[in-house]
């Protein structure tokens, strides 16, 4: 599977095999503002699906990120120590804030597809 799912909390989540990729959408990006600051989590935390992670500050506020999914957080983004606001310049790609390995993957069927997140938007 490498379709990305969404979250109704806006965020992004990639699964390649057994590890996910986690992020914030670019609609998230874009209502945040300018990022100036983001608080990583903890590399080997155990995580559950709808906990909050970490902390991302704008300009305009400061916003909670979730987990998507049960994991262990296995790699965070350095960059983003150094440079947060590449999440306003490639928040779905570059901008990625942590990975995990993922215990429960059937959670993935309770996300939005790419179609479903874009619908979800436009209410």
């Amino acid at each position: 599977m490498n379709d990305k799912k969404y979250t109704k909390d806006h965020e992004w989540i990639l699964l390649e095999e057994s590890v996910a990729t986690i992020g914030i959408s670019n609609h998230a990006q874009e209502s945040l503002g300018d990022i100036v600051f983001i608080e990583l989590p903890k590399i080997g935390k155990t995580i559950k699906a709808k906990q909050e992670i970490c902390v991302i500050e704008s300009v305009k506020a400061a916003s909670d990120i979730y987990s998507p999914i049960d994991g262990e957080i296995i790699e965070i983004n350095k960059e983003l120590e150094k440079d947060a606001t590449i999440i306003n310049q490639d928040a779905e790609n570059k901008g990625w804030i942590f990975k995990i390995k993922v215990t429960e993957p059937n959670q993935l069927d309770d996300l939005m597809s790419a179609e479903d997140y874009s619908k979800f938007l436009e209410q």
